[in-house]
């Protein structure tokens, strides 16, 4: 009987297995999906997330269930991101980003979710515990839909970009006192094994305590002793380690893993590793918190929800016109002006991903019913689905002045030049001073205030604008300048952003720094005057220099250098004919040498001696006819 009884468990065990398998398939390729399919669309991955656990969920398809088990796993992702967060609170960082992030943020999550939770114990007639739990999470934006945009377009280090990153890293922070003021109105009943409230609060002290001093005195050294070996794997381990440590000994306490992780990021902010860890616990993140978004669909009762699609709509529309109004007045209210007061309240209008996680827990401490966190978690998915439109719109107000930042100039009260550089970095920089050799007249653009500022101390004028946008390059003189040259390092720039610029200014020459052959590709039909790929440059650049190493005769290297540009020509040419990176395989140097490099080296090399054998014979007639 034993021995039935132990088979019978083993194959529960299997099929138990099987179907777990199974089950993350289906969600893998589902979520693989939709995340395509809204990010064609420009919605983000996370509403991509939602609507895949939704649609397999048990509320949905039923192909997948279980969803509050995978919700209490990919939790695990919130503490990485909490993490992460902690790693960006350099103490300088924080000293120069203090009034953004403690007055504006401080005061945006205070007053919005004191409103809404007004709002919603008024109108909806929720307890105020209950509409405490709601209002506070509602006021909190989405850092995983904002600051990916952000940093894409490369405006995450303007004035505007830095203002929502402040806003958005309070918002972060202040996941941790909105989980313990739930936490502290739980009408849930309390759990035996739990310590009461003063030794709690003496434990989660302690606790922090414990960890900043474990990050000093064992960790940073531990980091230091990896560095030396070069180690790269032991980075990753001791970089999980340090996140489910932290996050585990907070749980065993009683208290909130998230918590723990948050101060396991404090505590190595300061380190010279913090770069190499972020970059290591990056992808774990991702894919736990995209797990996260997956389960959070998946226990979105859609039946609940379809029951009142009304309710819901006007829910999401109410929260995004309440955010986008205290934002505004907030932001006036700190000296910006209308116009990027009215920005960053369209931007950071929307609800975050973080209220589900505390939709969930409120639900766990039976302050609402799983049915509102439901209505709730819907309410913050459609408010999710008009960032990207409401981003086009913030796009169109950033460029209004700051008082507080840099002094920024508009291009309109740039003297006239013969050439325009836009983008004034290190590529940039040498360009003009090219240009300035020759004394060609410049006119310098840039979009970041950091290096704007920088300039002005060598006392060069950079004006801030986008160099992308013909009404701008209008306004610093295009119509009269012969050279448009960009200088900027951004790989997304194409042909349909360049063709409107060259139609635009057809008496002006454009020229193009290209990432690689990629981005060369792009660009084609734009009808730019000419393209450098900086990537193919220096490396021809070392290349000549390995070979001079070598030995090798110059004139064999003029050759070689010659031959290879040749054949690159030929074979982008093939690639632009039959749109496949992989055409023209043939025209390049390989092992063995290659027939096709092999024609054009000895056609080359006839030519050299041809050449040669000519200057020759031209010197031997003339020595002839000095003698006579």
């Amino acid at each position: 009987m034993l021995g039935l009884a132990s088979a019978a468990v083993e194959v529960a065990a299997e099929n138990a297995a099987d179907a777990q398998l199974i089950e993350g398939a289906i969600l893998l390729g589902v979520a693989t999906l939709f995340v395509l399919i809204f990010r064609r669309l420009g919605l983000g991955a996370v509403l991509g997330y939602l609507v895949a656990g939704a649609l397999v969920g048990p509320h949905g398809l039923g192909l997948v269930g279980g969803g509050e088990s995978k919700l209490a796993f990919a939790e695990i992702g919130i503490a990485f991101l909490l993490f992460l967060v902690g790693l960006e609170l350099h103490p300088r960082r924080l000293w120069e980003l203090r009034r953004a992030i403690f007055g504006i943020g401080l005061a945006q999550v205070v007053v919005t979710g004191l409103i809404l939770t007004g709002l919603i114990f008024l109108a909806l007639g929720f307890s105020w515990q209950a509409s405490l739990a709601l209002g506070l999470p509602l006021a909190l934006s989405s850092t995983a839909q904002v600051l990916p945009g952000l940093k894409s377009s490369g405006r995450i280090n303007s004035p505007f970009g830095e203002k929502a990153f402040s806003i958005l890293l309070f918002q972060d922070l202040a996941i941790v006192p909105m989980i313990t003021i739930v936490a502290a109105l739980s009408r849930a009943p309390a759990d035996p094994s739990a310590p009461p409230g003063a030794m709690m609060a003496l434990y989660t002290v302690l606790a922090i305590v414990g960890l900043v001093l474990v990050g000093r005195f064992i960790l940073n050294p531990l980091l230091r002793i990896i560095g030396r070996y070069g180690e790269r794997e032991l980075f990753v381990v001791v970089g999980l380690l340090t996140v489910l440590a932290s996050a585990a000994l907070m749980h065993s306490l009683h208290l909130s893993p998230a918590l723990g992780a948050f101060i396991a990021g404090v505590m190595l902010a300061d380190s010279p590793y913090r770069h190499e860890i972020e970059a290591d616990v990056e992808p774990f993140r991702l894919i736990l918190l995209g797990l996260f978004f997956l389960a959070v669909g998946m226990v979105l009762d859609i039946g609940a929800v379809m029951e009142r699609p009304l309710l819901v709509v006007g829910l999401a529309a109410g929260l995004v016109v309440v955010k986008l109004s205290v934002l505004t007045v907030i932001l006036r209210l700190f000296g910006k002006t209308w116009k990027s007061a009215l920005g960053l309240g369209l931007l950071l209008s929307q609800g975050g991903e973080f209220g589900f996680l505390l939709f969930t827990q409120a639900s766990d401490a039976l302050l609402i019913e799983p049915e509102a966190a439901s209505l709730f978690s819907a309410v913050v998915t459609l408010s999710m689905v008009t960032t990207p439109f409401l981003m086009l719109f913030a796009r169109n107000l950033e460029f209004a002045p700051d008082r507080d930042g840099p002094e920024l100039e508009d291009p309109k009260d740039a003297p006239r030049g013969s050439a325009i550089v836009i983008g004034y970095g290190r590529f940039g920089q040498t360009v003009a001073q090219m240009l300035h050799g020759v004394a060609c007249s410049v006119t310098l653009i840039d979009k970041k205030p950091a290096q704007i500022e920088r300039s002005g101390r060598f006392d060069t004028k950079v004006y801030f604008g986008d160099g992308l946008r013909p009404d701008l390059l209008r306004r610093a003189g295009a119509d009269e300048a012969r050279l448009i040259i960009y200088c900027i390092d951004d790989a997304s720039v194409d042909a349909a952003t360049l063709k409107p610029i060259v139609d635009a200014f057809p008496q002006a020459k454009v020229l193009m720094r290209v990432f690689d052959r990629r981005q060369l590709m792009a660009i084609d039909g734009a009808g730019t005057s000419g393209a450098v790929r900086e990537v193919y440059e220096s490396s021809i650049a070392l290349g000549l220099m390995a070979l001079e190493q070598l030995g090798v005769d110059p004139r064999e290297m003029e050759d070689v250098e010659t031959a290879l540009r040749h054949m690159d020509q030929t074979r982008f040419d093939a690639q632009m004919v039959d749109g496949d990176l992989s055409a023209g395989m043939d025209h390049r140097f390989k092992p063995g040498g290659g027939r096709e490099a092999a024609s054009v080296l000895e056609i080359l090399r006839q030519r050299r001696l041809a050449a040669k054998a000519a200057k020759e014979e031209e010197a031997e007639r003339a020595g002839q006819s000095a003698a006579r």
